[in-house]
């Protein structure tokens, strides 16, 4: 698996969901987990959450993360909903390292009661894609949700950079040391 760090500045509409994005922008062929620091502005057409329609998802700042598995054909959707909760709970482990207590609920984690996070699972034939944010800034957030950022919890820009890297890597390693843990397990 590979971690990419995309451009800062590029906006998450909501296509980066769609399958082997990471191939077509990139022409990486492999898993990847590619992370990037910008807006979020989710098209209509590119909502795959039924709760969501009809709802603004944007934001001015995010450190946005898009996971692909290859692993497994057809993709698998409990396996990527498995996996993004391991992704939320390793944001959360990190988030502790710079003092800031976490709560969560699902696939959203909240500071107090605000929600820092946004995120969606899906599979398709070939792949299993994730797509989870935290807001840098509450600028651009929807007025009618209680919004929690990481700057106004004492985080820098270097904080974001070394919290990305943070859980990047350790989301690959744990996926490494799993599929490790499966190749020395007797099975019966």
């Amino acid at each position: 698996m590979q971690f990419l760090k995309w451009e800062d500045g590029n906006e998450y509409d909501g296509s980066q969901i769609n399958p082997s994005w990471a191939f077509q922008e990139f022409n990486v062929k492999d898993s990847t987990i590619v992370s990037w620091v910008g807006p979020m502005n989710i098209l209509g057409d590119n909502l795959i959450d039924y709760e969501d329609v009809g709802l603004d998802i944007t934001g001015n700042k995010m450190l946005h993360f898009i996971v692909e598995h290859f692993d497994e054909q057809p993709g698998n959707l409990k396996l990527a909903y498995h996996r993004q909760r391991m992704l939320v709970m390793i944001m959360r482990d990190k988030l502790l390292d710079y003092g800031i207590k976490t709560t969560q609920d699902g696939d959203d984690i909240f500071i107090d009661n605000g929600k820092l996070s946004v995120s969606i699972a899906t599979a398709s034939i070939s792949a299993m894609k994730i797509h989870f944010a935290v807001n840098i800034t509450k600028k651009g957030t929807p007025a009618d949700v209680n919004v929690a950022s990481l700057e106004d919890n004492g985080i820098s820009m270097d904080d974001v950079y070394e919290l990305q890297d943070k859980v990047a890597n350790t989301y690959i390693e744990t996926i490494e040391t799993i599929m490790k843990d499966i190749t020395k397990t007797k099975v019966f």
